[in-house]
């Protein structure tokens, strides 16, 4: 998994590319958690992203849960596989999902 990110005005968008599973869930919170100190409203790039395990998940909430108190939180381009993940877990009725 690789992230990066870029930062226009008070919006980060945070691309990632692999997998977010048991492995990786630890990086992409510690990554995206120090990245979003200074942003009042948080794009998600899953443009990349193959798989989302209930580890990824654990962090999107948890990430939401710090944005709702600040901003704004979205994902966008979630491929049809990720976004089954969301839909079977019901996330798609939690969080903000652009395709």
């Amino acid at each position: 998994m690789t992230i990066s990110t870029n930062q226009s005005g008070t919006t980060l968008t945070v691309s990632v590319s692999g997998r977010i599973d048991t492995t990786t869930a630890a990086q992409f919170e510690t990554q995206v958690k120090s990245a979003i100190e200074g942003a009042k409203d948080v794009v998600l790039d899953f443009e990349k992203v193959d798989y989302v395990s209930s580890a990824g998940l654990r962090v999107l909430l948890s990430v939401q849960k710090i944005m709702k108190t600040k901003g704004d939180m979205k994902l966008i381009h979630v491929n049809e596989s990720v976004y089954e993940i969301f839909e079977v877990t019901g996330f798609t009725d939690i969080l903000t999902i652009e395709q």
